[in-house]
């Protein structure tokens, strides 16, 4: 090493301090990318007390006549996270400058990087010049520059810039990335951490596609940021073209809101506002739209779409936590017709059932409390409202579990409470093939339920498993519902009524494991049974929430089949069944269940009629019900198949059940499901219904892909849904486009067709035309 005369050694100490100073001013450029509320003069405040300063180089020269003080050669200086490395760095006592020199790299203790031939900057590194700059953020965002200039240590002005969010080719880097964007000058402001681009042209694939004046974007750091979102478009048959503008508003810390306007070449313009606040202790969401319609005969004649002018609607979404176990919230939604947020596909709200709710919730260690109040929305075209007056209004329903939490007699103690109160305006009644079927009555009705059960598991020494089961149950209903007219069961005509229920119960399971030197096997038979009296009142009831019945292997071995509070299982029952695991050394798995049930004594309540004729033709209205079973297959090659289904106990006949089978790789993946419903006239169906739905996806090019699905209803020969895209999608760019028509031979005013596209620039954002995907 050499050095002047040595008692200037401490003003080589000096260079070595503004090194040190160098690497925090600059570390301030990528800091305004990668820390959301950090500015270049608060760069001094981040380093900490006492931080030590390593300087490596070939050589440190003082140059007495000059003043100037060089690390020459592999310059490194380490400094509070901060790493830079230069081929000189030069500081002159005269003029208070420092340049660094040869290949400058900075890195910030963020992760982010600069790149320049040579950094040139005043003694209070607040304006300075770097020529040949290149910028890398953490999250990979790019800027390249032939010039640039740091002013007021809060923006960085480039000149002749390049931005782009795409990482280089690897095998040819000069090559063009996916897009860029060339702008004459580039600012990023460290203030309001946005990079504006000047007098900007977008390249995609090197090619220019658009000028525009400017464009600004928010940096890697910002989370909020008031301003115009990218522009959404849609187009349907019924609407037509729509352009959706959005303009997103930060109010304060805890609030911000969204306003769209989307204009329709059919309808007029539609607009929607999004009002979002969050609290110390929950969140709520605030929505209104509404448009006046300019065409509505563009809809099917004697449809609500059709009939309605100014339409809109208003909702409500929130969430409070009262204590670390108590939650109270509510989901709301209230429209001016029963099909304008379908029909305009509002996010969130495009189901045809729409589910309004109050809720309190809580859960302890060994229990838990749920309270909810409902309210049904139907969505669809019929103007008289006839589906949704028909609904329930639930007032409210309560649910309670409850674990002891010191066992009785060994086993375990629990309890269960259920109360639901519902009314409801209009008859919910309707025939199909001679049957009635009285989904809900006109009135109001409540009923209060508590069950109590014990449970004790003993394993033998020989590994069988028994389970013993004690439950008791009570139901107390209060009546005040139309008696329904023209039912040809014993309906009581009552004010009030009670019933009860008593459950023995015994469960034997016997798990035989057995292993070989490439795989291992799990065969547990399994037999139960359940006796208890005859259930009281049997289809003398109403039945609002045990409507929905599917029997098949899942559902066998519960102890009361039944979905709901208001049917319950009663005289004496058997299920055997057998459940069978199997795991092999190359890869494959298997698995299964197969069973029956037996009513063994007393009356059956599946055979026994209620309004809704429940159990018909359910393959448990016999003493010996329907086989059931389910089972699949996984293969190492990525095919897979499942099946589930339900076989005629006399004949084997095909009852009930789906079959799917898929198949995945790195390029190709399929997916056909076919299902088969028998008819159940008695219980609303009466025509099989056979359907068969597949969805595939190939990949091709790399980052190219085309998808595709139908789904054909086989009863009626009729592709009721069909969809058709293309897709690409690499670390900066997502593009994709779908067609989708829907088809339904009931109702075609509810048919449609759609076509979606969606292409997203990474850091930019997006636009979208409509659905991009396969619902």
């Amino acid at each position: 090493m050499a050095a002047g005369d040595r008692k200037y050694f401490s003003k080589q100490l000096v260079a070595l301090l503004v090194g040190a100073t160098l690497c925090s001013y600059f570390g301030s450029v990528p800091v305004s990318y990668g820390q959301a509320n950090t500015s270049a003069q608060d760069i001094g405040k981040n380093i900490p007390e006492g931080a030590k300063l390593l300087l490596s180089a070939n050589e440190l020269v003082y140059n007495r006549d000059a003043d100037l003080v060089s690390a020459v050669g592999g310059v490194q200086i380490n400094y509070a996270g901060y790493k830079m490395v230069a081929q000189k760095v030069e500081y002159n006592q005269k003029t208070g400058r420092m340049m660094a020199l040869g290949n400058v790299e900075l890195v910030s203790p963020d992760g982010n990087r600069i790149y320049a031939d040579n950094l040139d900057v005043t003694d209070n590194f607040a304006d300075g010049f770097l020529n040949s700059l290149r910028i890398e953020t953490s999250d990979n965002t790019r800027i390249v520059a032939e010039s640039g200039q740091r002013v007021g240590g809060t923006m960085m002005i480039l000149n002749k810039g390049v931005y782009t969010a795409c990482l280089p080719c690897a095998e040819d880097p000069k090559r063009a990335p996916f897009w860029q964007v060339k702008a004459k000058r580039v600012i990023q402001n460290g203030v309001t951490h946005t990079i504006r681009l000047e007098r900007a042209r977008f390249e995609l694939l090197g090619y220019p596609i658009a000028f525009v004046p400017f464009i600004e974007v928010p940096d890697n750091t910002v989370k909020r940021k008031s301003g115009f979102l990218f522009p959404t478009m849609s187009l349907s048959q019924n609407l037509g073209f729509g352009l959706s503008i959005p303009y997103y508003y930060v109010i304060s810390p805890s609030m911000d809101a969204t306003v769209t306007t989307t204009g329709y070449t059919a309808q007029g313009f539609l607009v929607e506002g999004e009002f979002r606040q969050r609290f110390e202790n929950g969140t709520h969401i605030l929505r209104v739209a509404g448009i006046d319609q300019a065409k509505p005969d563009n809809f099917s004649s004697g449809t609500s779409d059709a009939e309605a002018s100014r339409r809109g609607m208003v909702a409500s979404k929130a969430e409070f936590r009262i204590n670390p176990r108590w939650t109270f919230g509510w989901d709301v939604m209230v429209q001016s017709d029963n099909n304008f947020s379908k029909t305009y596909k509002l996010k969130d709200f495009t189901g045809t059932d729409r589910t309004n709710q109050i809720y309190l919730t809580g859960l302890g260690k060994r229990n838990y409390f749920d309270m909810r109040a409902f309210y049904f929305d139907v969505q669809d075209a019929d103007r008289k409202n006839t589906a949704e007056k028909q609904q329930a209004i639930v007032y409210p329903a309560l649910d309670y579990h409850y674990v002891a939490p010191q066992p009785l007699a060994g086993g375990e103690l629990s309890a269960d409470v259920n109360l639901t109160n519902i009314s409801r305006t209009h008859d919910d009644f309707y025939t199909v093939d001679g049957f009635d079927r009285f989904r809900g009555l006109k009135g109001q009705t409540s009923r209060l339920t508590a069950e109590l059960q014990w449970k004790r598991t003993y394993v033998t020494p020989t590994g069988l498993v028994i389970t013993p089961l004690l439950a008791a149950r009570g139901d107390a209903f209060a009546l005040n519902m139309d008696n329904p007219t023209g039912y040809t069961g014993n309906y009581l005509d009552d004010n009030s009524a009670t019933r009860s229920m008593f459950t023995a119960g015994l469960e034997l399971r016997y798990p035989i494991l057995m292993t070989t030197e490439n795989s291992t096997h799990i065969l547990e038979p399994i037999a139960q049974i359940y006796a208890r009296p005859d259930e009281q009142l049997a289809g003398r009831l109403p039945n609002e929430d045990a409507q929905s019945f599917v029997f098949d292997a899942t559902s066998l071995f519960d102890r009361d089949k039944f979905s709901g509070y208001d049917r319950v299982e009663g005289g004496t029952r058997a299920n055997v069944g057998i459940q069978y695991t199997g795991t092999f050394d190359s890869g494959y798995k298997l698995h299964g269940i197969f069973g029956q049930s037996y009513q063994i004594a007393g009356q059956n309540s599946f055979a026994t009629d209620d309004l809704v004729n429940v159990g018909a033709d359910s393959g448990l209205e016999t003493d010996r019900s329907d086989y059931v079973g389910l089972g699949g297959v996984e293969t190492p090659y990525g095919v897979s198949v499942a099946a589930s289904y339900r076989l005629d106990e006399k004949d084997f006949e095909f009852r009930r059940g789906d079959l799917t089978t898929a198949y995945q790789n790195d390029t190709f993946q399929t997916q056909v499901t076919y299902t088969h419903l028998s008819a159940q006239p008695a219980y609303g169906f009466a025509e099989d219904n056979d359907e068969i739905q597949t969805s595939s996806k190939v990949k091709f090019k790399d980052y190219w892909a085309i998808f595709g699905g139908i789904a054909w209803d086989l009863n009626n020969d009729v592709l009721s849904r069909r969809t058709l895209g293309l897709s690409y999608e690499d670390e900066c760019t997502i593009f994709t486009i779908a067609y989708t028509d829907t088809r339904d031979s009931d109702d075609e005013s509810a048919s449609d067709w759609t076509i979606g596209a969606r292409l997203t620039f990474r850091t930019l954002g997006d636009i979208k035309i409509g659905s991009d995907t396969l619902e």
